[in-house]
């Protein structure tokens, strides 16, 4: 990390926020970006190759659903990769 994105990571984790790549969808205009969350916010704790999704709707408007769970991480995505090669092989 630069200098300047790494102080700015120790300031928030000061002011108990941690960084987090967000991606949103509202009226047909999606958006990705690094946003600020703070402790209590469903991202806050998300670690490693965790995903969480939060649909906010106006059903689930005060409290969103969240979806939590294991994403694929490096070993299951190699071995799907390797199972994809065998496959292609195996086609031949």
């Amino acid at each position: 990390m630069d200098e300047a994105f790494e102080n700015r990571r120790k300031q928030l984790d000061k002011e108990g926020k941690k960084l987090r790549f967000i991606a949103t969808y509202d009226n047909g205009l999606c958006e990705v970006g690094l946003h600020e969350v703070e402790k209590g916010h469903p991202f806050y704790d998300l670690e490693g190759s965790n995903n969480i999704i939060m649909i906010t709707t106006e059903r689930y408007n005060e409290y969103p659903m969240v979806i939590k769970g294991y994403g694929a991480g490096a070993s299951v995505t190699a071995a799907g990769v390797f199972s994809d090669i065998i496959s292609i092989a195996n086609i031949r």
